[in-house]
């Protein structure tokens, strides 16, 4: 079977099933900055003390490469000094943390940066850079706007999402304006010559991990198995990465299914053998089939076999109407995972 993916790719996200099926109702969003805010929380202090500047920094219409590069320029260090947690949006208001290495540096005077689109809100010093998920979570405050249909239906999902959860798709920022990485991805793999890893490398291998993994969740929503166990599946604890195999379907593990203490996953693609077995593994191996060129690539570019949730549970969700037929959305979200994952099982937009 040959995947046309050059038709998949503009619409990648079309093809990933909802698990309460398409919503019926409507809505505007990202209709002004404001309308989706992002806060960063790491989840410990900063030490005090130490070569790094730790800046809590607010951000408006611009991505995180373009504040960190500025930060370096500002700071003359090297662009590679500054660490940040994790990529946040640029049609947003963001407030992210960014650690400088300034060595034996003079502190520079932060506050300098302030400009209509950048404000410093906290500094600190720190012994260690920041590394990409090490914080604790991202807390979102969310606003859509022009709601339209069933409020009664749109109640009964948001209900539903605040005790069961959604599936833990990635969502369309990593695959790049009309799923372009993914496209790179595949002529990555065409080339004789392996790839120099790099960040853009990088990018594209990960969109090809992330299309894979969304085919294998998308299946099992559509099986009503996204968030129930099956024979040979692995299960994931909640809040964490560790993960164990489940030989058999257990009261004991349907319990903790229902608890939302483990969830079951799906695969990160890479070499080495799937740790899934029996009904779990031939639900993966049939989602996948059609997909050798993607698989094959990824085990060729040095990638290892890793696990990811397939449930995600939405922390502190919380909403409210307004007289504008406006809907407003707060939760916490833990790394690496996205906030339209949510929206998408509650409106159209």
């Amino acid at each position: 079977m040959t995947v046309d993916y050059h038709a998949i790719a503009p619409r990648i996200m079309e093809a990933c099933a909802c698990a309460r099926g398409l919503p019926a109702a409507h809505a505007d969003f990202k209709l002004a900055l404001d309308d989706f805010q992002v806060t960063e929380y790491l989840g410990f202090e900063p030490d005090g003390e130490g070569g790094h500047a730790l800046l809590l920094v607010e951000k408006k219409g611009l991505n995180t490469a373009d504040v960190a590069g500025a930060i370096a320029r500002f700071a003359q260090v090297k662009p590679v000094a500054v660490g940040y947690c994790g990529l946040k949006d640029r049609q947003a208001i963001t407030r992210q943390w960014f650690s400088v290495d300034l060595g034996n540096r003079v502190e520079p005077r932060w506050q300098d940066l302030d400009s209509a689109t950048v404000r410093i809100c906290m500094m600190a010093r720190h012994r260690r850079k920041l590394r990409r998920g090490s914080h604790q979570a991202n807390e979102f405050h969310v606003v859509l706007k022009n709601v339209a249909g069933d409020r009664d239906e749109l109640s009964a999902r948001l209900q539903d999402i605040a005790h069961a959860g959604v599936p833990n798709y990635f969502e369309r920022q990593r695959f790049g304006r009309d799923g372009n990485n993914l496209l790179q991805a595949l002529r990555l793999f065409q080339q004789t010559r392996r790839p120099r890893r790099d960040t853009k490398s990088g990018m594209y291998l990960s969109a090809a991990r992330a299309f894979l993994f969304n085919t294998v969740l998308s299946g099992r929503v559509s099986t009503g198995t996204w968030n129930r166990a099956l024979a040979g599946d692995v299960m994931m604890l909640e809040g964490s990465h560790s993960w164990f195999r489940v030989p058999e379907v257990t009261s004991e593990i349907e319990q903790r299914l229902t608890a939302a203490d483990i969830h079951p996953t799906g695969p990160m693609w890479g070499g080495g053998d799937p740790a899934v077995t029996d009904a779990a593994r031939i639900l993966e191996q049939e989602a996948l089939a059609g997909h050798e060129t993607l698989c094959r690539g990824l085990e060729a570019n040095d990638l290892k076999q890793e696990r990811r949730a397939l449930r995600l549970m939405v922390g502190d969700f919380t909403w409210q109407w307004s007289a504008q037929q406006a809907l407003t959305l707060s939760f916490r979200l833990p790394p690496g995972t996205f906030a339209t994952a949510v929206l998408r099982e509650l409106v159209r937009f």
